[in-house]
């Protein structure tokens, strides 16, 4: 799945600055709402891993626990009296903390992307010069007309 997801972030980069160069925005929103863009992909991904690996722990601490209850037995203070399922369990909760970081950083980095696109989208540019044909469509007394306009 990681070659996968290489190559749709690869294709995403490499598109970016021939659509970016198109529009005449800066070059910070033209090419930074593709990096973010990428960028929330990735840590997405990156929280996804944590997540896992979080799940891994916990699973094997219920296995654990499964197979022998007094392996989970918590003394006074909360904590497990086993020191290898009390180090599973702050593993898993190292790995929750860590994927919730990530989240928070990916989804920063989408709202702060599509608020580039939005900005961007939202200019009035002029059109450029080199368009060959241009649809049209024009109100009329019976009904709407379509058709194209051609520039000589």
């Amino acid at each position: 799945m990681s070659r996968l997801v290489t190559a749709f972030l690869l294709l995403i980069l490499s598109t970016a600055p021939a659509t970016a160069a198109a529009q005449g925005s800066p070059p910070l929103i033209r090419y930074g709402k593709w990096l973010l863009a990428a960028g929330a992909i990735g840590f997405n991904l990156m929280a996804a891993e944590s997540h896992q690996k979080a799940d891994d722990a916990f699973d094997t601490l219920e296995n654990l626990c499964f197979d022998d209850f007094d392996r989970c037995d918590l003394g006074p203070d909360g904590t497990y009296l086993n020191p290898r399922t009390e180090a599973l369990y702050q593993t898993s909760l190292h790995y929750d903390r860590e994927t919730r970081t990530w989240l928070i950083v990916g989804e920063t980095a989408l709202v702060a992307s599509a608020g580039m696109f939005v900005w961007e989208l939202a200019r009035h540019t002029e059109k450029p010069d080199n368009i060959p044909f241009e649809p049209e469509v024009r109100s009329l007394k019976g009904g709407t007309g379509i058709g194209l306009r051609f520039a000589w």
